[in-house]
């Protein structure tokens, strides 16, 4: 029984991680589906941004969207402020004021949280395609273009870009990712040559404004709205060359409360979808959904398993001996690694792997138990790096 649950646990996180991106990397090279960009195909576009006591970051995040290589008749801004009460929304109109793109500021009382805002926004858009950027985020000059250019395809209705980590001083953390997005990353990569993504990053995507659906104020946009667009027969692409420039995190505390909230509104998400996951109506992407998404955010049950019958196999020696002695390697490599992102130090991969590695399924299982109490996220304080 114990050797069992040993393979079993150990086949379904090998599936999890290795597996499923190895076999989306060979559908996408036996059937690739191509996306038809143009970089002449430029729309009007919409660029939306929730704010919450965000005095710290807006002005520097408009005057990002100001410097925005786009026609600026095909551009306009609008922000909603969701009660703040820290001065960000007279630091938007002072900007507005003096703006060369049209910035428009809405103002959601009392306080209902990103979604909420998001709804009313939209209503009051011109562009044919909004684009959603976060009250922090950087994006490059070039970003609004190359995320247009996908939208030359007709069966394109939703685009990501790509996060790239950057230090206090702008320069980009190693070559500009974590581990894990690069990771993430590849596998979008994959994904878009299939047909859809299953996972965005919310803070440099666009839709078609046509194809939007309001939400409940305790949906999580970043990953209804994309299973939404599909939904509607259309797909959801990744465009590498659309930078979202943020500042890494070096506080595991503010990460981990970030994944836990994250991880608990992607699980009502899955549940509000759940017919996604449905293999007599799309095999494909009932697949990618369950392998990367419900499985992913599930992988600390077979974690847990795997470590319990490790330890309790170790004394038959031979591979379970090894597997007990690689779990107590991989685990210290993961303490150490918080240790030392708490002292303040930077981390190898040696380090930043497990740890991270760790950090994500605790937060997951976190989740979990708040999913399974009925638990719901709906507001909070901004991320700060």
């Amino acid at each position: 029984m114990l050797v069992a649950l040993f393979w079993l646990s150990l086949i379904l996180l090998f599936y999890i991680y290795f597996g499923y991106p190895l076999m989306a990397r060979a559908l996408a090279r036996l059937r690739p589906n191509p996306v038809n960009t143009s970089t002449e195909h430029q729309p009007k576009v919409s660029i939306l941004i929730a704010a919450y006591n965000e005095a710290q970051d807006i002005e520097a995040t408009l005057r990002n969207k100001l410097e925005l290589d786009y026609p600026s008749d095909k551009l306009e801004i609008l922000v909603i402020s969701d009660e703040s009460d820290d001065g960000t929304d007279d630091i938007i109109e002072r900007v507005a004021s003096s703006s060369r793109l049209p910035i428009r500021l809405f103002r959601q009382v009392s306080r209902q949280g990103k979604t909420a805002g998001l709804n009313i926004l939209v209503t009051e858009t011109t562009g044919e395609i909004i684009l959603f950027s976060d009250a922090n985020s950087q994006w490059d000059t070039h970003a609004v273009s190359k995320l247009c250019s996908n939208f030359a395809d007709p069966k394109v209705g939703y685009v990501t870009g790509k996060m790239v980590y950057v230090n206090e001083d702008g320069s980009l953390v190693g070559d500009g990712c974590s581990a894990y997005m690069k990771y993430e990353n590849w596998l979008r990569e994959q994904e878009t040559s299939i047909g859809s993504v299953v996972g965005v990053d919310g803070g440099i995507d666009g839709m078609r404004k046509t194809l939007y659906q309001p939400l409940r104020a305790d949906q999580l946009p970043d990953f209804v709205q994309p299973l939404k667009v599909v939904e509607q027969g259309y797909r959801v692409v990744y465009e590498p060359q659309a930078l979202l420039k943020e500042e890494a995190l070096n506080d595991g505390d503010s990460e981990f409360s970030m994944r836990v909230r994250v991880s608990l509104r992607a699980l009502w998400a899955l549940k509000d979808m759940r017919h996604l996951m449905n293999p007599f109506r799309d095999p494909v992407f009932a697949w990618q959904l369950i392998s990367h998404k419900l499985l992913r955010y599930a992988a600390f049950i077979p974690l847990a398993t795997l470590t319990l019958a490790t330890l309790l196999l170790a004394p038959v020696r031979g591979i379970y001996t090894l597997a007990f002695l690689g779990l107590v390697i991989f685990l210290a490599l993961a303490w150490t690694g918080h240790k030392r992102e708490a002292g303040g130090q930077s981390l190898s991969a040696i380090y930043s792997i497990p740890y991270y590695f760790m950090l994500l399924n605790v937060a997951s299982y976190k989740a979990s138990i708040a999913f399974l109490k009925g638990e719901k996220k709906v507001i909070w304080n901004p991320r700060k790096g």
